[in-house]
């Protein structure tokens, strides 16, 4: 076999690198340091139910060249449904992902505090990091010549990711704890919200809509599937593979200890076996480049749904698409610059997608089982699976919102 025919990867690239953002370095790591290695069966579940959601999110686009938001407009035709379907997608994508741009946001600031406390800047009487992440945004996102940029960004997040293998590997995390940690279910005591988090932040609700529009565009025939399918096997658990080595590198360094994550320089602690007093400047950066990816990735998701779903036109330099991203990029960034520490601001978005999920998967669902995909529609063991994703995530999101209230 041609090696090329294994780099042809895209979509699912731009998925993962979207997934691997500050939300999953500060989850994964209040994960192993509070849980240990307890819940990594939850990553090896959002690892699997993010290649079962996407591998029908690339089918729907490649075989229909439409976006998800589109086919639920089609399929929708009667007038209260198809306003109720809007209602239902237009709030989940602008809650998930305001939320979830806040934190990119943030996570983004708190990369750029850990440099320039490192360096030894003096403090400001302001925080301006986050005006500066989104002026950032915005002029890429205007400009629309944000790719090569973010492959350049995607790479730092790649030489993260990298060091965080390394330190797991030097840490020497007790393998069969790990092992354990994977195959053994458990929600320990207060756990609830952190295996919701783990999992919003792996299937993350606006990567459907993006895979699907992106799938569209670069397969263009049903015979492409299996490049299609091939990208999606390859890049998610490239990228499950990193969240699994944060917890395990948290666990290994924190659990068990007296600890408080309140910035970057706490998570860069587990870094220190590797890069010794550098590991400030390494997880600055690393968090810096995986807060704009991702605050870059949100807005356009959001566009791409929305212009679908509400049929407008689905160009960088229409107005509609410009108005959708810059409404995400401006709540996003008003959010992130409340009195709120970063860490907590992270770790509710990463909850609200965890939240989201179920609805945006129920759509999908019903999408993939549509006449219009013909002998391409999802077989039995398909929408099983489907469905079990979709039980599971509305068992824990149910159960999460009744520990929130004090109900369990």
């Amino acid at each position: 076999m041609r090696i090329g025919k294994y780099l042809n990867i895209g979509p699912a690239t731009m998925v993962a690198a979207a997934f691997i953002g500050p939300g999953t370095v500060v989850t994964a790591s209040l994960a192993g340091a509070r849980f240990g290695y307890a819940l990594l069966w939850a990553l090896l579940f959002a690892i699997i139910a993010s290649m079962i959601l996407q591998e029908m999110t690339a089918r729907l686009g490649v075989v229909t060249r439409q976006g998800l938001g589109e086919n639920i407009r089609q399929t929708f035709r009667q007038p209260l449904a198809r306003a109720l379907a809007i209602l239902l997608v237009v709030s989940a994508i602008v809650i998930g992902n305001a939320a979830y741009q806040s934190g990119n946001i943030a996570g983004a600031s708190m990369g750029l505090h850990a440099l320039t406390s490192a360096i030894g800047k003096p403090a400001l009487p302001f925080n301006p990091w986050p005006l500066v992440i989104a002026a950032i945004a915005f002029a890429l996102l205007w400009r629309g010549e944000y790719r090569v940029i973010e492959g350049a960004l995607v790479s730092l997040v790649a030489l993260m990711s990298l060091a965080f293998l390394a330190t797991l590997a030097i840490t020497r995390p007790d393998l069969s704890a790990l092992f354990n940690g994977l195959l053994r279910p458990s929600i320990p005591s207060g756990a609830t919200l952190t295996v919701v988090a783990l999992i919003g932040t792996t299937v993350v609700p606006y990567n459907l809509f993006l895979h699907s529009s992106s799938a569209a565009k670069k397969w263009q025939r049903p015979d492409c599937l299996p490049q299609a399918r091939r990208d999606i096997y390859i890049s998610i658990p490239l990228g499950g593979l990193i969240s699994i080595a944060i917890v395990s590198t948290a666990a290994s360094a924190f659990f068990g200890r007296q600890f408080a994550l309140t910035g970057a320089g706490d998570i860069a602690a587990s870094l220190q076996p590797l890069f010794g007093s550098s590991a400030q400047y390494f997880m600055g950066i690393g968090l810096f480049a995986a807060g704009i990816s991702s605050a870059l990735t949100a807005p356009l998701a959001a566009a791409y749904a929305l212009s679908g779903i509400l049929n407008l036109q689905a160009e960088m330099r229409s107005v509609g698409f410009r108005l959708v991203w810059l409404a995400i990029l401006v709540i996003g960034t008003l959010v992130a610059t409340l009195d709120m520490k970063p860490v907590q601001l992270i770790w509710f978005a990463q909850i609200a997608n965890g939240l989201l999920l179920p609805v945006v998967t129920g759509f999908l669902l019903w999408e993939m089982n549509s006449q219009r995909l013909g002998e391409y529609r999802n077989s039995r063991l398909q929408n099983l699976l489907g469905l079990l994703v979709l039980l599971i995530t509305l068992l824990l999101g149910g159960r999460s919102l009744m520990s929130a209230f004090g109900w369990l």
